[in-house]
C-alpha cells in the first residue's frame, strides 16, 4: 500500500490579504517535522517558540521547568491526530502570536516518482520576524507601502531588505522542503 500524502492549506490567521500555503506532506510524519515543513513553506526563521492545538491538546518541545504542559511532538504523528477534513492550529512566536489554521483538504496514495513534502501552491510573502504580529504587520504594510508615511524610513530601515509583500516563490519553498525528506 503506498504511504498516504495529506494535502494540508496552511493559512496566517487574521492577515489581511491572505497568506497561505498549500503542501503535500506524509501522514507519517511527527509533528516536529510538520512544524518544519511550516517553518520552510511560510518563510519563518525558526528562531522562536511554537505549539500545536489539535483537538484541544497542545503539542510542541516539552517545556523542562514545566512551564509549558506540551505533549512531545517527536512522538506523535500526523496521521494519528488528523485526518481528511481536519482542521487545527500552529502557533508560532508566543510574543507575535502567528496563528495559523491547517486544514486537511485532501489524503491520498503517494505518487510513485513524486518527492515528498512538496509546496503546490501558495500566495503573498511571509511576513519579516518580528514585526509585532497581524496588527504589527498591517501597520509594516501601511508604513512600507507609502513614502509619506512618518514610519516609512523607520520600517524600511528595520526590515533591512526590498520587501515585496505579493511575492511567494512555490519551486523554492519546494526546494527547502525537500532537504527534510
Amino acid at each position: 500500500m503506498p504511504r498516504q500524502i495529506f494535502q494540508l492549506k496552511v493559512s496566517l490567521a487574521d492577515v489581511v490579504p491572505p497568506v497561505w500555503r498549500r503542501v503535500l506532506v506524509p501522514g507519517g510524519y511527527t509533528l516536529d517535522r510538520l512544524h518544519r515543513v511550516v517553518q520552510l513553506a511560510m518563510g519563518w526563521q525558526d528562531c522562536h517558540l511554537h505549539s500545536f492545538d489539535i483537538d484541544g491538546v497542545q503539542y510542541g518541545e516539552p517545556d523542562p521547568d514545566g512551564e509549558l504542559a506540551l505533549r512531545d511532538e517527536l512522538e506523535v504523528r500526523l496521521d494519528a491526530v488528523s485526518a481528511k477534513g481536519g482542521r487545527f492550529l500552529y502557533t508560532y512566536d508566543f510574543g507575535d502570536w502567528w496563528e495559523h489554521e491547517l486544514t486537511v483538504e485532501d489524503a491520498f496514495g503517494a505518487e510513485p516518482d513524486e518527492r515528498y513534502p512538496a509546496c503546490v501552491d501558495g500566495e503573498r510573502a511571509c511576513p519579516p520576524e518580528d514585526v509585532g504580529g497581524a496588527f504589527g504587520y498591517a501597520r509594516f504594510l501601511s508604513a512600507i507601502s507609502d513614502p509619506g508615511h512618518p514610519e516609512h524610513e523607520a520600517m524600511m530601515a528595520w526590515v533591512g531588505r526590498p520587501f515585496d509583500p505579493t511575492a511567494f516563490d512555490m519551486d523554492r519553498a519546494t526546494t527547502l522542503l525537500r532537504r527534510l525528506a
